[in-house]
């Protein structure tokens, strides 16, 4: 079996709690009401995404110079 990099696990978990943050996020999105709750729940939501969608690309290029 291929040893496990450590770097690609870190992200992996990184990742993980990221998306679970969000779900987390979404569902209070969804039992708050009032526009200021809502807007701030908006701006955490999309700080979450873009720290995912950072940690995902760092994951795949680092993934992608393994398999060189």
């Amino acid at each position: 079996m291929p040893a496990v990099d450590p770097v690609l696990a870190e992200l992996d978990n990184r990742i993980a709690i990221l998306r679970d943050n969000l779900r987390e996020l979404v569902e209070q999105a969804a039992a708050y009401s009032g526009a200021a709750d809502e807007s701030r729940i908006a701006d955490r939501i999309a700080d979450q995404q873009a720290k995912l969608d950072e940690l995902l690309a760092e994951r795949d290029k680092l993934a992608k110079q393994k398999k060189k």
